[in-house]
């Protein structure tokens, strides 16, 4: 059988990885572009439809982590939601589940990156869009390399700023709204919110038009197992992570885009822009306008700098198992996978050149498909738990953590992935979409015929 060479040992990662850390890892991952600019372009396209497609989707993504939870606490070692695809649906689920999530990840940090350069624009609007992007992406491989201690601080620090810039929004947006003089200046209320179609402006099909936005807002919640390797008392802290960041994000997406919508008419939004920046200037603090701005850029830097830690995690688990060149297992003095994490912020650099050769389109055509890598990850993650329940019947394993009303929850889940995946390949406009995905796959399947073909000679 022909495969990549090497060791079948996996390097000891340090656990350096606090519970604090942990918790604000998973909002660094999830809160980023797709909640401070990707919003803006869902609210034009569907309207206020979108808080539901957020608080569907949030539910769909909490019973997910439940369920990659019970699996990372039951084994915190593997450290790769991959290597349960691989453990209990084969050698092939884990392969595919593996290389298409760093390749999600790969896309989701390009969509990162370009939002760096398009909120640079803020400040500097005749500046050319890849050039913020190459220094942020310098910037985050420079502080990837430094250890998971420093890079777990740097991501609570980033993230608690965001976290209370937000906040700051919210109660921005609640003083405004109950008070009668300031709601009457600013012409704030409901009737922004619903006064121009309802929650439905656009039926469904509006709906079903801003999934992509949601799902791959939420994108990166899911890397908390794979830092479980790296966790200081994983079986404590991956439960308040996962039970704690969920509601925390159904609040920040649900309930600041819900007061961004009241304070300013929804059909005001447009894509390339973020909400909460137009509703700023709109109510006359340019100068918050511009700290928010600063803000922001730190955070999508953060959800970056995320990313590359998920993707330099997933590509040393892929090559400790045969499924990548053994050479990119390979760890620096810290434990540190330096290989897997240089290789890919190299990947990330195709980004740059994209932000110079399409500026303009780069970002939009990236939601879309990490939006369908994401759904078939999120379902190999819940097939790889419903395995696990059936291996270990009667065992009763891992107790003290487990999936909700499974396997009700788990039916719900992968019912709701298929129909929105249905929904979305009744829409020509992501017919070319699907067409990539599947090439994609394509490519991994003739991989994997190649790395399983036996020896000649």
């Amino acid at each position: 059988m022909a495969r990549w060479n090497g060791s079948t040992e996996t390097p000891a990662r340090r656990r350096g990885l606090a519970n604090r850390h942990l918790q604000f890892m998973a909002l660094g991952g999830a809160i980023g572009a797709g909640l401070f600019l990707g919003s803006g372009g869902g609210i034009a396209t569907a309207g206020p439809a979108i808080l539901i497609a957020y608080a569907l989707c949030g539910v769909m993504v909490f019973l997910i982590m439940r369920a990659l939870g019970e699996l990372a606490i039951a084994d915190p070692a593997r450290g790769s939601f991959s290597s349960y695809a691989e453990i209990y649906l084969g050698p092939f689920a884990g392969f595919m589940t593996g290389w298409s999530y760093w390749a999600n990840w790969m896309l989701a940090g390009a969509a990162e990156i370009t939002a760096v350069g398009i909120f640079a624009k803020f400040w500097f609007p005749d500046l050319p869009q890849w050039l913020p992007s190459l220094v942020a992406l310098l910037a985050v491989y420079a502080i990837n390399l430094r250890g998971v201690r420093l890079f777990g601080e740097l991501e609570f620090i980033i993230s608690l700023l965001k976290v209370m810039a937000i906040l700051g929004i919210i109660t921005l947006g609640l003083v405004i709204l109950f008070t009668p003089g300031l709601a009457a200046r600013h012409h704030a209320g409901i009737g922004n919110l619903l006064g121009s179609g309802g929650i439905l402006p656009h039926g469904l099909i509006g709906l079903v038009a801003v999934l992509p936005a949601a799902l791959f807002a939420y994108g990166g919640v899911e890397v908390i197992g794979l830092a479980a390797a790296e966790t200081e008392q994983p079986e404590r802290s991956l439960p308040r992570a996962i039970n704690g960041v969920i509601l925390r994000i159904l609040v920040f997406y649900v309930g600041a885009l819900a007061i961004v919508m009241t304070i300013m008419p929804w059909t005001r939004f447009s894509a390339g822009s973020s909400p909460f920046i137009d509703m700023l200037q709109h109510v006359g603090f340019g100068q918050a306008a511009a700290v928010v701005n600063l803000i922001v850029i730190s955070a999508v830097l953060s959800s970056c700098n995320t990313g590359l830690f998920a993707m330099g995690r997933m590509l040393a688990s892929l090559a400790e198992r045969h499924h990548a060149p053994a050479w990119l297992a390979r760890t620096g003095p810290a434990g540190l996978p330096v290989t897997a994490i240089s290789v890919s912020a190299g990947a990330l650099l195709v980004t740059v050149f994209l932000n110079w050769l399409i500026p303009d389109r780069i970002f939009g055509a990236i939601i879309a498909t990490v939006a369908l890598l994401l759904l078939s990850v999120w379902a190999l993650i819940i097939l790889s738990h419903w395995a696990y329940r059936r291996a270990h019947r009667g065992t009763r394993p891992a107790r003290r953590f487990v999936m909700p009303l499974f396997p009700w929850s788990s039916t719900i889940v992968l019912m709701f992935i298929a129909l929105t995946v249905a929904l979305l390949a009744a829409r020509k406009e992501m017919w070319p979409t699907f067409a990539l995905v599947l090439l994609w796959y394509a490519l991994l399947a003739l991989a994997w015929h190649r790395m399983r073909r036996p020896n000649r000679g």
